[in-house]
């Protein structure tokens, strides 16, 4: 995990490409401010649509920064909706064999757990482009201290619980409409004995219901350790995120630890956290 100051990191794009041309250049002089030194992909600007180049393209790219030893660390930048078509393309071996990691959030969740699905390799499920939002320079203190330094800062979260008194184990997961995308391909992560994060931005209860619903009927609640929910910000939006907390407990039954951390998430001051890394989350009480 730990890069020294100076090093070269990857910024890619493997969902949806970026139109803010001057956000991007603002997080490139951030970046080296900090003492990471940006080297920008040739695929994040949108060319055609929400596509800044061929999956295919994407894939080869995202390959030739693996194997570039200079490269010290991925960063991707995106979200949205289509990084689940470069899947096909990835050498995971290379990948696997890599000594560096991947950092992406949203939809990225596909890519994340695809990698810990074919190669047991954890990856960083975080937005870099926190680092310039109205957070930046809280945000910045626990990105330095923990890149640079190997603290816990960035990864440091507190959540309480709905039910259960531990949570403990390897986290898969991520945002629970592009987790979904995987359900029945190569690339969905084992779940037995792990603890499952969900967290969604855009989805409201009929939507939160429908993905809880299709994650009962897959049987996953009966694989999985626990359940720590991240946030559902459309509904905290709403005041409605009880209605999370209610389905959870109702289809995870009474058993099963679940717990709510609001630091995990869409927001621009989240906190970051390893898919593929066993994790022990500090609980208070509801």
């Amino acid at each position: 995990m730990i890069i020294e100051k100076g090093s070269r990191a990857a910024l890619v794009c493997c969902s949806d490409a970026q139109r803010e041309k001057d956000k991007i250049k603002l997080l490139g002089d951030r970046l080296l401010k900090i003492g990471i030194t940006p080297i920008f992909g040739k695929y994040i600007f949108a060319k055609d649509s929400c596509f800044g180049g061929s999956a295919e393209e994407k894939a080869s790219e995202l390959m030739e920064f693996y194997k570039d030893e200079s490269i010290k660390a991925i960063f991707d930048i995106s979200g949205g909706d289509v990084a689940n078509e470069i899947l096909s393309y990835l050498d995971y071996e290379i990948i696997k064999n890599s000594g560096k990691m991947l950092w992406g959030y949203s939809d990225l969740t596909t890519v994340i757990n695809a990698i810990y699905a074919k190669t047991g390799k954890a990856s960083v499920l975080y937005q870099v482009k926190n680092l310039i939002n109205d957070h930046g320079e809280d945000v910045s203190e626990d990105f330095c201290s923990t890149v640079f330094e190997g603290k816990a800062g960035l990864f440091d979260i507190s959540a309480e619980f709905l039910q259960g008194e531990s949570l403990e184990g390897v986290v898969v997961g991520g945002n629970i409409r592009c987790l979904l995308k995987l359900a029945g391909t190569e690339y969905f992560p084992d779940m037995d004995g792990k603890v499952l994060l969900l967290e969604s931005l855009g989805g409201g209860r009929a939507q939160v219901c429908s993905y809880f619903n299709q994650l009962y009927q897959m049987g996953i609640f009966n694989k999985v350790r626990g359940i720590l929910l991240g946030t559902f910000t459309r509904l905290i939006e709403e005041d409605d995120m009880g209605y999370v907390f209610s389905l959870a407990k109702r289809l995870c039954g009474g058993k099963m630890p679940i717990a709510y951390t609001d630091m995990i998430g869409h927001g621009t001051d989240s906190k970051g956290i390893i898919i593929g890394e066993r994790t022990a989350i500090k609980c208070g009480g509801f």
